[in-house]
């Protein structure tokens, strides 16, 4: 009976050891290739209109087993596309982005809120136009799993949420174009 103490205390010494290091937090760098940044607005109530963001950067830490993690995303708002050069243009002028001075926008979480166990939504702060607001991402799909191409654990999302435009003294022609702005952004990313 003495011997089997020292096995069984081993033994449970080893298997916390081993849970410990499975419950590790993750980090996940974001894929440029695959994560695309987008906005809507109405414009005058006639349409919505719609731009992307062409060069996003960033990480994702997620720490599963404990239910948390924390997101850190950097857009390059020289990058916006509306579809058309001049209003590319027009918008990154000091009425709208005016990324002269402020050429990135970013967001960095402050809580990952999961249900069960998946994340669920993002708290962070946003941060544009020298102006930052908190925000909240929700999260309308999740899913990790092995990249099939590179071999690696790769998680990929879509979230969403509304802003208004004049929250970062950007409200040119409100209320008449819209000051609500829906961002949404479909993220991927590969393990480190």
């Amino acid at each position: 009976m003495k011997n089997l103490r020292p096995s069984l205390l081993a033994l449970a010494l080893t298997a916390l050891v081993s849970s410990s290091a499975f419950a590790a937090p993750e980090t996940y760098v974001l894929d440029t290739t695959h994560t695309y940044p987008r906005f809507s607005y109405s414009h005058f109530g006639y349409s919505t209109q719609q731009g992307t963001f062409g060069k996003t950067t960033g990480k994702i830490v997620l720490d599963k087993a404990a239910k948390s993690g924390s997101v850190e995303v950097n857009i390059d708002v020289t990058a916006v596309n509306t579809g058309l050069p001049l209003f590319n243009e027009h918008i990154q002028g000091s009425d709208f982005f005016d990324t002269a001075n402020y050429p990135t926008a970013t967001f960095k979480s402050t809580k990952v809120n999961f249900k069960g166990d998946q994340p669920a939504s993002v708290e962070g702060q946003l941060t544009l136009k020298g102006v930052t607001k908190p925000v909240t991402l929700n999260i309308t799909s999740f899913q990790c799993m092995p990249h099939p191409m590179l071999k690696k654990e790769a998680c990929g999302a879509n979230a969403t949420a509304v802003v208004k435009r004049t929250d970062f003294n950007m409200g040119k022609y409100a209320p008449y174009v819209g000051d609500d702005v829906t961002l949404t952004i479909a993220v991927e990313s590969i393990k480190e």
